[in-house]
């Protein structure tokens, strides 16, 4: 009898666990389904963090863009050793651009930036230059 209440209790116990960490979990979706943009700054701080450990980074919130097909820049030798998956991040103030390959954990290339803008228009385009060492 005794091991009965155990085993009863005990499935009472494991049922409700599993109903909390199912609501938390659902509760955690539904806020990233609502708001992507927390798990991309999420992402971006994430990168920040690991390319400070390899370089100084200029003080300020860069843009960042993922290289999603290098043979269209293929023409800017700063791309010249880009790959899929790739990270470029702009620092417009610092004028100052970083290839860096998040998997291997290792800056590609670093080069200045002359931010032009195009006449009848607001849009600043980036040309990203490579510096020979």
């Amino acid at each position: 009898m005794r091991k009965i209440k155990i085993l009863i209790l005990s499935f009472i116990i494991l049922f409700v666990g599993s109903l909390l960490a199912g609501g938390y979990f659902y509760w955690q979706w539904n806020t990233l389904k609502n708001n992507p943009g927390i798990a991309t700054e999420d992402e971006n701080k994430k990168l920040i963090r690991d390319l400070s450990k390899l370089i100084l980074l200029p003080d300020e919130v860069p843009t960042i863009a993922t290289v999603t097909d290098p043979s269209k820049l293929s023409d800017q030798a700063f791309f010249a050793n880009a790959k899929v998956g790739y990270k470029v991040l702009v620092f417009s103030i610092a004028k100052k651009a970083i290839l860096y390959d998040p998997f291997t954990h290792k800056v590609i290339e670093v080069g200045p930036v002359n931010l032009t803008e195009e006449e009848g228009g607001s849009a600043i385009t980036p040309n990203i230059e490579k510096i020979n060492e």
